[in-house]
């Protein structure tokens, strides 16, 4: 390791915290991170790193137990050594939409963080820091009456996805907003400014309430992507009504930063003392954890990144503002002009893990608890079809929360129509076999990805690896290359489907950071905006120069498959008939 600066990333997730320190070339020196239900569990009631009400759709996260992991992190990382008074800058990713309600005290109280054992932790020091102690979570699904009242607002889906990027959604921030505001009116009353998760935990550095950030705002249904303002309109409808309702709310939110990098501030004196940070450590915007992701390796044109954690994502960089209702939009974080196309699904790894669970366990207590659940995966043939010409293509949702796209209830559906070209679709009269949901499921969640980003991939220049470019057929419209990343990334037979389905000319990689793609964005931007020339200077130049593929990606599948991949194709009409089918008898009320 040399002596020179080092960077610090973090991410705050659904379940756990992650930090990681990095230097300026990017190598990475130090990690340590907090899991939520094993450090904090019992304490807070939470399970997989949330409370649920479910009677009402609530998820939401206690704010107090994200103080005590930050505390909890930076001494794991004090404990392994890592030399923190290097730390030059700050930044990091969080769990996006998620608010944070700050009291009439919180900015005293921020001003005033000292180290000391007298003066007690975040959590002591911050106790009347906030008018409301938990935070919505992106799973939460109680807001579907705001939803459609913010759909309605601009007249239609498409005019409020033209303009905030996104079709309404129930966990995005807005119509969060305007349903707390409705149910606990004090609480709201009493609330001075109000934060995403990125801004609250970049608060807690600079010791005062941090702007949000340009990319992370694009997922509140407040923010005019063209305009690059708050909507007063869509702030008048989340306040209640009223001129003064939505100018108190924009003072509420207060100012988004434009610029995604520089340096917001010094560091706060409690962690100088505490932790021993240089008091001239600054801190970068932070941003939410999908725009950070995009910032763990440098995509070129057609690349896509499929991240498969508690939700599975699918991201895209294009120039183009082509927004939708069933897809989303936001800001790059760090390049203006550039922005991020994302497909983001609540029943991901969670739904993956209940399928597993329905399969009998590995008799060796010590395999992979996927052991069984890959062994079918890999075994059933693509669609469950063994002979065109007899067997029917298998198709399923497999929801076990409401899902946001497409807006659907929670419900298993399941259905079958012709291999050869998607027609014949009907729903299944008996379930079949639980050992063939092992591969439906992730054809599923890959099925919904390409049906919604077929319009933004085009055909590619490359020719696949074992096939002659003189003979043969043109390539059909895919990505380039597929990035995996997310815990779901170290499952051999969930790449080797999500390689089948999308494709991927180039190949299907991991991005091989042990599972911290969001953290290790997170100080590669922190790079970026303390070594930066100026602010002419790209993200993507400065990065793009130290980045090294070597060691970084791993090849774990050959992607595009032909015949394989063009079979997909030919079911893809029905899947979305499927889906559009369901869609009728059990939306999201």
């Amino acid at each position: 390791m040399s002596e020179g600066p080092l960077y610090l990333g973090f991410d705050l997730s659904t379940q756990q915290l992650k930090a990681i320190v990095i230097q300026s070339d990017l190598s990475v020196v130090s990690s340590a991170k907090v899991d939520f239900d094993g450090d904090f569990g019992a304490k807070y009631g939470i399970k997989k790193g949330v409370q649920v009400k479910e009677a009402e759709g609530e998820v939401f996260a206690p704010v107090a137990m994200w103080l005590e992991a930050l505390d909890l992190v930076l001494q794991r990382l004090q404990e392994a050594k890592t030399p923190l008074n290097r730390i030059r800058g700050i930044s990091g990713s969080c769990q996006q939409h998620g608010s944070v309600y700050w009291s009439r005290e919180a900015e005293k109280l921020l001003a005033e963080l000292q180290a000391g054992e007298q003066r007690g932790n975040l959590v002591d020091q911050l106790k009347g820091a906030f008018s409301h102690p938990y935070a919505p979570n992106w799973q939460d699904h109680s807001t579907q009456a705001e939803c459609d009242k913010f759909d309605e607002a601009l007249g239609t889906a498409e005019r409020l996805a033209h303009a905030t990027g996104s079709a309404a959604h129930h966990r995005f921030t807005g119509p969060q907003i305007m349903r707390l505001r409705r149910k606990l009116p004090d609480m709201y009353a009493s609330t001075s400014r109000i934060s995403l998760v990125s801004s609250f935990l970049a608060s807690l550095f600079i010791g005062s309430v941090a702007p949000m950030d340009i990319s992370d705002v694009c997922g509140m249904n407040l923010w005019d992507i063209p305009s690059n303002t708050w909507s007063e309109t869509l702030l008048t409808l989340a306040a209640g009504g009223s001129a003064e309702g939505a100018a108190d709310l924009k003072v509420k939110l207060g100012e988004v930063r434009l610029d995604g990098g520089g340096s917001m501030g010094k560091i706060s004196p409690y962690f100088v003392g505490k932790y021993g940070f240089s008091p001239d450590c600054e801190i970068a915007p932070f941003t939410g954890d999908n725009p950070a992701t995009i910032l763990a390796l440098p995509l070129r044109p057609l690349d896509a990144i499929v991240s498969l954690g508690t939700s599975t994502t699918f991201l895209m960089i294009t120039p183009v503002y082509k927004p939708d209702p069933s897809y989303h939009f936001f800001n790059h974080p760090t390049t203006p002009g550039q922005y991020m196309f994302m497909l983001c699904y609540k029943n991901g790894g969670l739904a993956r893990e209940k399928v597993r669970d329905s399969l009998p366990a590995p008799s060796n207590s010590s395999a992979d608890p996927w052991e069984t659940f890959n062994r079918h995966a890999l075994s059933t043939p693509p669609l469950d079809v063994s002979s065109p010409e007899t067997d029917k293509a298998k198709l399923g949702l497999y929801f076990y929360l409401p899902e946001i796209v497409p807006n659907i209830s929670a419900g298993t559906w399941r259905y079958e129509c012709s291999a050869a070209d998607g027609s014949d679709l009907q729903p299944v009269s008996q379930p079949w076999p639980v050992e063939k949901d092992a591969r439906i499921i992730v054809e599923s969640q890959a099925l919904s990805m390409r049906l919604r980003s077929q319009n933004l991939v085009s055909t590619p220049p490359a020719t696949p690896s074992g096939t002659s470019s003189s003979s043969s057929a043109p390539l059909p419209a895919q990505p380039r290359r597929i990035y995996l990343v997310g815990g779901g990334s170290l499952n051999p037979a969930i790449a080797r489907i999500m390689g089948d389905v999308l494709g991927g000319v180039d190949g299907v990689y991991k991005l091989d950071v042990g599972g911290n793609a969001c953290a290790l964005g997170g100080a590669y931007k922190a790079v970026w905006a303390f070594e930066r020339k100026d602010e002419t200077e790209t993200f993507d130049e400065l990065i793009g120069k130290r980045w090294k593929e070597e060691g970084a990606i791993r090849k774990v599948d050959e992607g595009y498959k032909r015949g394989v991949f063009e079979g997909y194709g030919n079911v893809l009409g029905a899947f979305g008939e499927m889906e559009g089918r369901v869609l009728e008898v059990a939306r999201n009320k």
